[in-house]
Formats: C-alpha cells, structure tokens, sequence
C-alpha cells in the first residue's frame, strides 16, 4: 500500500509520547580560548594568507563597530548596529563561500560583506547616506548591498530574506550555477512565519540555500529562553526534513570549517542546510537600545571573556603567522584610517531628490513624476523645513 501521508509508520500498541527533549544537536567546537585545539579536534584547511584575511576582517569591523558607535552618539549619524562578540560567526562564514554566492544578510553581518571586499569609503558613504552611496541615501545606515560582490540589499522587516532566499536559491539550481544562497537571520527571526515558510519551501523544491541562524541570545530585549522552548533553533531542521549543525560561533576554525562542510552537502545534493551558531550579542541590540534594562553587567563580563578575535589572535600566534607589535601597530593605523574616512564622508552632499523614484521602474512611470513634481514645490514653499534639499532643487 502506498503512504500518501509521507510519514513513517512504525506500529505500536500502546499510546505514548516522544519526547519534548527528544532531539538535542551537538555544538562543534574546535579552538580553545588559549589557541590550542580541543583534544580531538583537527583544524580546517587554512593557508596563512586565508587566515590572516579573516583576521583583520575581524580586527576591521570590531574598530569600525567602535568608532562608529561613538559617531551616532555625537549625532554624526542616525543609527548603527554593532555585531560585538559575533565577528568569527559572520566573517569564518563568508571565508568558506565561493565568491559567486549569494549572501542574504540581515543586519549584522558587516564582517561578511567587509570579507567579500567592501571598502571603507563604501561602509562610511552608506552609513552616511550621500551621494556616492550604493544605494543613493534610501536606505537606513547598516542597510548595505552591493550587486558587485553578490551582497542582497538588507531590509529592515525581520526574516524576509528567509523565503527570498528558498526562491533565489532554487533559480540558481534551475540555472545549473555552481553557486547557493546564504542566508543570515537570528534567532528572533526564526519565531517569524517567514521562517517556516522559507524552509519548507527549499526542503521541497531542494534548493541549495544555507540557512545560517546568529543564535546571539536576545532578540533585542527578549531572551532566547522567553522566545521558544525547544532545543535552539537547529532541532527544527528535522521536522522539515533538513541537514542540521550547530557550531560555537566564537570559534572562527569550527564555523569555517561547519560553513564549508554545509556549503559542499547543499551543492552536491541539492538540499538545504541548517547552521546555527551559538554566540552572545555583546552590544547593545542597536544604538536605540539600553541592554541594562534587560541583562546583567555580571552577565555581559562573564561572556565577554570568550571574545572570538581573542581567541583566534592566540591560534595564529601559535602557528607563527602572526607579530603582535605589528598587529597593535596596524590596529592603530586602522583607527586612523577610520576617523580620516568618516570625516571625507560626512562633508559628501546628499543625494538629489530625483532619486527618491530611480530605479522603481527603467525608466520613471506618469504618475510617480507627478509625486515628485509636488513633493519639490513643496519644498520650493517651505525651504527653511528642508534646508539640504531646498537649496539642490535647481
């Protein structure tokens, strides 16, 4: 008789339950906090210029995080975001991806998009939303993207690159590329029906997406604790038929070499792939968040001690690939370069109005001309309400 249900049927004769805690997924560790490897443990792959590449992306968005913090604090910019404590999770994930994938991001996941080859002046004119950002000031700072190294735009509504990510994904298998689709979100994310609906999708249709889940603890003031019951988020892999793995994302050798493993089975079958990488969100959700209202000082120092830049500073230093002098010295010159940059930035005029309606369509529809012809005569009547735009109308 055939199974229209797609289940297993195993008999039994007596009524019982499975289990809530039935299925608990182990998390790969590799890298010790004083850089030696777990016993049993075997270290990725890695030549010293891969490694010392992930390194400075690292040391790079941790410097970038600081100052520009700092910067939304003096009222430079609006907004940011830091990914403080989560910079192995993101950049040991982007170092096992082949350039021609896609990376769908949510929004701290800097260290990818620096990995891929963003530079700085790219970083500073988004954050600062002027003429020669990507994405002509429309976006909110943090909000990256960059068509040239195949990094989606990033969108404020949380998880909806989840299911977009199941449909580019499945086109790329349709188009026989060797190439899949990462897709960042974090554990609060995975309480959005986008979710479920993502993974069921590419469990079905055998998309070659990489799910990659920032377990970091808090969605925003909500701990983990209060947001499900279940164990993490990798379990739910298994009721949708789906490759799960679970990494210590303070462990830039176990997330690398977890990315890669996953990358290698979703190519080869066809499928999806679960990661989850356990780590601890350092920073504040955003710079419109106050972390005190919700957690410990005394919670914040004890998992501030397993600082993954730490960590993986101390492997290298074993492997020889790595001068502390010159590190601390380049550091430094990293600040500067930073503070250059912000200042070359934040003189750059905004971008012109025209673009508020550029590339909704080729070329710009009647009535969308029409929005914009009131929207300037508005303005022309109320200059001193729009002081930046008021004096580029012409």
């Amino acid at each position: 008789m055939t199974n229209p249900n797609n289940a297993t049927i195993t008999t039994v004769h007596r009524a019982e339950f499975t289990a809530s805690d039935a299925l608990k997924i182990p998390t790969l560790r590799i890298l010790q906090d004083d850089g030696s490897l777990y016993d049993g443990a075997t270290a990725p792959e890695l030549d010293k210029d891969t490694a010392l590449k992930m390194y400075d992306t690292m040391v790079f968005i941790r410097v970038l995080d600081e100052r520009m913090l700092a910067a939304q604090r003096q009222g430079r910019i609006s907004f940011y975001m830091q990914c403080l404590g989560e910079e192995a999770t993101t950049v040991g994930s982007a170092a096992a991806l082949s350039d021609q994938d896609m990376i769908m991001a949510q929004y701290r996941e800097q260290g990818a998009l620096r990995y891929r080859g963003f530079t700085l002046e790219q970083f500073m004119n988004q954050l600062f939303s002027n003429e020669k950002d990507l994405g002509k000031g429309r976006q909110m700072p943090v909000h990256y993207g960059s068509n040239a190294i195949n990094y989606m735009t990033i969108s404020s509504p949380l998880g909806t690159q989840i299911p977009q990510a199941s449909g580019y994904a499945y086109a790329q298998k349709l188009r026989g590329l060797d190439a899949l689709t990462l897709c960042y979100f974090g554990e609060g994310a995975a309480s959005e029906g986008d979710f479920h609906a993502g993974l069921n999708m590419a469990a079905v249709h055998k998309a070659p997406v990489l799910f990659f889940c920032r377990n970091n603890g808090y969605a925003i003031s909500t701990p983990a604790n209060e947001q499900f019951v279940g164990d993490g988020i990798a379990c739910r892999a298994v009721g949708y038929g789906i490759k799960a793995i679970r990494v210590d994302g303070a462990d830039i050798l176990a997330v690398y070499q977890a990315t890669k493993m996953a990358r290698d089975y979703a190519l080869k079958h066809n499928e999806p792939v679960l990661l989850e990488s356990m780590a601890y969100r350092l920073g504040a959700h955003s710079s419109s968040d106050d972390p005190s209202g919700y957690r410990s000082k005394e919670e914040e120092a004890l998992w501030r001690k397993n600082d993954p830049i730490a960590r993986f500073k101390a492997w290298l230093l074993k492997q020889g690939w790595l001068d502390e002098a010159a590190d601390n010295a380049k550091t430094e010159q990293l600040r500067a370069d930073i503070l250059d940059a912000l200042k070359v930035a934040e003189k750059v005029a905004k971008p012109g109005i025209e673009h508020l309606i550029s590339d909704v369509y080729a070329e710009p529809i009647p009535a969308l001309q029409q929005q914009l012809d009131e929207l300037k005569a508005h303005i022309r009547k109320y200059p001193d309400a729009y002081p930046i735009t008021a004096g580029r109308l012409d």
